[in-house]
């Protein structure tokens, strides 16, 4: 009666950019484009609309309705007892 023994197992290929030939990765550049600078333009995009609702905070807080319903809402959570 004979054994068999299993095939040996190859190591699975990692997965990732280091797995990846310089060749196949230019081909996959030139198809898909480049994609440098993607992630300073995400952050740009972030800053600028975090600007844009402080700069709209700043506008309705200077208005006198809004300041003095926070006012009011101040010295009541300071009101002790009241």
């Amino acid at each position: 009666m004979t054994t068999k023994t299993p095939p040996p197992t190859t190591p699975a290929m990692p997965l990732g950019p280091a797995s990846l030939s310089t060749a196949l990765r230019r081909r996959l550049a030139a198809r898909w484009g480049d994609d440098r600078g993607a992630a300073t333009a995400e952050y740009a995009i972030a800053t600028m609309a975090a600007v844009g609702f402080a700069s709209l905070l700043v506008v309705i807080m200077q208005s006198d309705e809004v300041r003095g319903i926070l006012t009011d809402m101040v010295r009541t959570a300071l009101t002790v007892g009241g």
